[in-house]
């Protein structure tokens, strides 16, 4: 598995990353994924405080302890849990933050987190704070660098502006494009890595991608549409493919991307995602013809 610098640090993460939002709360099954994970050259691993309350970063932390220093571990504070456990609330505080960060450093069961994300972002959040505290979590040893997961263009750019962020983390596909508009090219600009998710789009490109199909349809898609659409790709471009390879091959092709996280509840889904993030990278072509098919996404309802 290829590697590739994230931002302007000094981590090199694996092309595939594993979502560990979607392993089991059975820690056997998630350490059999884990496993295969690490078989296949996966060293970037990204969980969130928010996964099962806090149990996915136990059992993502148990599994890897064994060799904590050969992986990257990336986490996530921002969403509070209510007392109830029925709902959280957006808490970007400094205060929050810095009790959250030795929150998971516990459960994780090690001493620093490779990568700390703030996990959402608001324009009505207070930026400036949250950025002190990430920065006064570095020296104090807590974590190495930090990031933030956002979709939002006008929270990212903020971030570019004003604070020392080595990655972004947000959802891109090739159903999925808002992000080459705006964010990626800044991004790139200013050497900020960008970590992708959703790069199958909730299933819709994977190889049982009409099975996916919603009534509802995908962002600016109708159902009619992917109906068109996903047979369309297959017919063009899936005779010597998998729909996997095209989809996160399309997201390893731009050259912000550091890496593309997905998710897998067995292990078979991680041996076809390392396959197709390690199949051959897309000719000039193939990606013209994707980009003639698929939409240019608008972002206005996320700014």
């Amino acid at each position: 598995m290829k590697k590739r610098r994230l931002g302007k640090s000094d981590l090199y993460v694996s092309e595939l990353g594993l979502g560990c939002m979607s392993l089991s709360t059975n820690p056997k099954n998630a350490q059999a994924v884990i496993e295969a994970a690490l078989e296949e050259g996966i060293n970037y691993f990204d969980t969130a405080d928010l996964y099962d309350f806090g149990e996915n970063e136990q059992i993502v932390g148990q599994a890897l302890k064994p060799i904590r220093d050969k992986i990257i571990i990336a986490t996530k504070a921002g969403n509070r849990w209510n007392e109830k456990k029925d709902g959280w609330s957006w808490d970007p505080s400094k205060k929050h933050i810095k009790e959250a960060v030795k929150q998971s450093l516990t459960r994780l069961g090690t001493d620093y987190i490779d990568l700390y994300q703030l996990h959402g972002g608001t324009m009505e959040d207070p930026i400036d704070e949250t950025i002190e505290a990430f920065e006064e979590l570095k020296p104090e040893g807590f974590i190495r660098y930090y990031g933030i997961s956002s979709i939002r263009p006008n929270v990212i750019r903020e971030y570019v502006k004003k604070s020392n962020i080595v990655s972004v983390m947000m959802q891109y596909s090739l159903l999925d494009r808002r992000p080459e508009e705006e964010a990626l090219p800044l991004l790139l600009e200013n050497s900020i890595g960008v970590v992708t998710r959703g790069p199958l789009a909730k299933g819709l490109l994977s190889n049982k991608m009409i099975d996916k199909t919603s009534q509802q349809g995908y962002l600016d898609y109708s159902f009619e549409e992917l109906n068109h659409i996903l047979p369309l790709l297959r017919e063009k471009l899936a005779d010597s493919r998998t729909m996997t390879e095209l989809a996160l091959q399309y997201n390893l092709a731009h050259p912000a991307i550091s890496s593309v996280i997905a998710g897998a509840s067995k292990v078979e889904q991680i041996k076809e995602n390392a396959r197709a993030a390690q199949a051959n990278p897309l000719s000039e072509e193939e990606l013209s013809i994707i980009q003639s098919i698929t939409k240019m996404n608008q972002y206005e309802q996320h700014r």
